[in-house]
């Protein structure tokens, strides 16, 4: 499961802008609702797109699904509850990379 999660956090890294918002609290909302909203559609379940923001998170998560698909054969042998897991430990990967485990200071300057 590690290797898998890796391999998604590097697609992120190299491929999706949204990670590099310049304040904590923007990187939390994005990771948490691109992340869920991803592992929603990979799901098939319903997603919630009623607010602007829901909606450009949508559009994110829409992105990645389809980039997760297309490049890692291995995500449709996977049932719904280990998908789940998968984005999970995806999400707590990414949290640590872009804002617990990150250096950059600037992300909790208050006058920033």
């Amino acid at each position: 499961m590690q290797d898998r999660i890796e391999q998604l956090v590097d697609y992120i890294m190299k491929h999706c802008l949204w990670q590099f918002h310049s304040r904590t609290w923007d990187r939390e909302r994005q990771n948490e609702g691109i992340l869920t909203k991803t592992m929603q559609l990979l799901c098939d379940e319903p997603v919630e797109t009623g607010t602007p923001a829901e909606k450009c998170y949508w559009v994110d998560a829409m992105y990645l699904a389809d980039a997760f698909k297309s490049r890692y054969p291995w995500l449709a042998t996977l049932d719904k509850a280990e998908i789940k897991l998968l984005i999970q430990g995806l999400k707590e990967r990414m949290d640590y990379l872009t804002i617990t485990g990150s250096l950059n200071a600037e992300l909790n300057d208050p006058l920033y």
